[in-house]
């Protein structure tokens, strides 16, 4: 998500005064659940984001940052995981 309205960030448990001003979320939930731990590693490594919100649980991972660091991350991990896991991919939708 690009430039989102800072509600969404209190409604997802960001803090909007922090974040807000990064520009971008970026939400992913992979299967099994506990690969969103891999997910955020992958994703802190590759530029400079924010790690909102990683569950175990239930595979959600929530990234916060600049739109072209947001976009990076999201590509990079879904590149591990396609490539390197093995793992079926969606398309990586922008709104």
């Amino acid at each position: 998500m690009t430039s989102p309205k800072p509600i969404v960030y209190r409604k997802l448990g960001l803090n909007p005064d922090i974040d807000f001003e990064r520009s971008a979320i970026g939400i992913i939930t992979v299967t099994p659940s506990e690969s969103a731990v891999i997910g955020a590693d992958i994703a802190i490594k590759s530029g400079d984001v924010y790690l909102g919100f990683v569950d175990r649980f239930s595979g959600t991972l929530i990234l916060t940052g600049r739109i072209s660091a947001v976009e990076s991350a999201v590509q990079a991990v879904i590149h591990y995981f396609q490539n390197d896991l093995g793992y079926a991919t969606c398309p990586v939708t922008k709104k």
